[in-house]
């Protein structure tokens, strides 16, 4: 444990050296100053999974775009205004300086380091890379095109030019294949020390990088079969997470300042900015779902679940709260896990690729890891996946509409996993946001900056992408 705060500690201190990208761009990522790498890849990943994790209505908006939330006062976030808090700006910078960037200085360090085996700078390279492939894939999954080939030059480069999002899909696969191959489970990586998800232990770190390949091959399906058939066999035949312990999860020690996201946002500021959205309680109530009493309070009163109308204040006391367990200080952080996994496997195999199981199988497999995930029980799971309209062979729906719908279910409290979710299966159906009747969003629209300090390459980007840099705008891999 002192470990780990002593490391946080010092995190802190780097954190504070850069808050936008653009002034990054004057820092020589050559040359950085005298930190050593091990601390650049902790605070890049501590801020990755911040950035994932908080429900900060400046920085993080998925929770209320994939309608698992709704807010009680304000409203421009869950009728998709990006504008005026800044929000994609904010994304945009956080990944690409204090993760992107970061992680590209601890590689550049590590390279350089005569102390470390051969073995050893390709383990931690290897990690770093994964962490910023992930960066990367947020990134695209977000925006659509961004800047890539020519990203990280620091003030060599203040212009980058834009590259497609379909070539950067082709060039992170590759990596992740590399980081894979590069990979000796038997030789150290950062120890337990700075890594502060998987404690050194390599084979996790391998086992998440397949899974990430895994989870890219099945998002391409639509737009390229082949790369996906490939991608998912790579996945396969590296090893992806087999159980809950392979989980790509953070433990927050619980002392402030070391605590969950969450419980900054929902507990330390003291408001009551955020009640359930009657999309996703509405779709739990008419499954009977068990998980409504994990995910939910049952303030209202028992087993009495209500979310508020998806995009008009709702008052706190009159809609079902977030769940307790989310509430607190030491809540881990939780990014890829074995339930998605499970329902990649589901997805792929619905797609006509071999990957050692039937859909109904991973489908019932994956509802399962998502309630031994939450606390429940077997017999809770069983019961649930009993019902005709949960049970694989007489759900409702497509194919899709069926795996969509527990996927997304499952997905809860990971809002940018449910909203890719929804966008590339198309299901379930959202609620039009109400106060302004605007439609589901694809994407973000580019930052403000970006428009105005690059303006020749965003203007190409946007042009690239079909003209208007839209909020309905689909990215290539939803095609449907």
């Amino acid at each position: 444990m002192k470990k780990i705060i002593l490391t946080l500690a010092s995190i802190l201190v780097i954190q504070s050296c850069s808050d936008e990208y653009y002034d990054s761009l004057s820092i020589d990522p050559i040359n950085p100053s005298e930190v050593p790498a091990n601390y650049f890849f902790t605070n890049a990943i501590t801020t990755y999974y911040t950035q994932m994790l908080n429900t900060n209505v400046n920085t993080n908006v998925f929770r209320l775009w994939s309608q698992q939330w709704n807010e009680t006062q304000y409203t421009d976030e869950t009728n998709y205004n990006l504008e005026t808090r800044n929000i994609n700006g904010r994304l945009w910078t956080s990944l690409n300086t204090n993760v992107i960037f970061d992680l590209q200085s601890a590689k550049e360090l590590i390279a350089k380091d005569g102390l470390l085996t051969a073995d050893v700078k390709k383990n931690q390279t290897a990690i770093a890379d994964i962490i910023q492939v992930q960066a990367w894939l947020v990134m695209v999954d977000t925006f659509g095109n961004v800047p890539y080939t020519e990203a990280l030059k620091g003030g060599g480069n203040i212009t980058p030019k834009y590259d497609d999002a379909k070539s950067i899909y082709e060039d992170l696969i590759k990596r992740l294949q590399e980081d894979v191959a590069n990979i000796n489970v038997a030789a150290a990586g950062f120890g337990s020390t700075n890594d502060i998800v998987y404690k050194g232990d390599m084979s996790k770190w391998k086992k998440l990088a397949a899974s990430l390949l895994l989870k890219m091959g099945v998002q391409v399906a639509d737009a390229d079969n082949a790369l996906a058939q490939k991608t998912i066999q790579a996945a396969l035949s590296s090893g992806v997470m087999t159980s809950k312990a392979d989980n790509f999860t953070l433990v927050y020690p619980g002392s402030e300042p070391y605590v969950n996201p969450l419980w900054i946002d929902l507990v330390q500021g003291g408001r009551k900015d955020f009640v359930a959205a009657n999309t996703i309680v509405d779709k739990m109530n008419t499954l009977t779902d068990p998980r409504r009493k994990i995910y939910f309070r049952e303030n209202l009163g028992a087993d009495e679940f209500k979310g508020g109308t998806y995009g008009i204040a709702t008052p706190y006391d009159q809609y079902s709260q977030v769940g307790d367990l989310l509430h607190k200080k030491d809540y881990p952080g939780n990014l890829l896990d074995i339930t998605e996994v499970k329902f990649l496997l589901a997805e792929a195999a619905e797609r006509g690729f071999s990957v050692g199981g039937s859909a109904a199988d991973f489908y019932n497999e994956g509802i399962k890891a998502s309630f031994d995930f939450w606390g429940l029980t077997t017999a809770q799971a069983d019961a649930y996946l009993a019902q005709s309209n949960v049970a694989y062979a007489t759900a409702p729906g497509t194919w899709k509409e069926k795996i969509g719908m527990q996927y997304y279910l499952a997905m809860y409290n990971k809002g940018f996993d449910a909203w890719t979710v929804i966008r590339r299966l198309d299901a379930p159906k959202m609620n039009i946001a109400a106060e302004l009747g605007l439609p589901f969003p694809s994407r973000f629209t580019y930052p403000t900056s970006e428009r105005n300090l690059n303006k020749v390459n965003n203007t190409q980007a946007v042009n690239d992408m079909g003209g208007k840099d839209e909020l309905t705008l689909k990215l290539f891999w939803d095609k449907f």
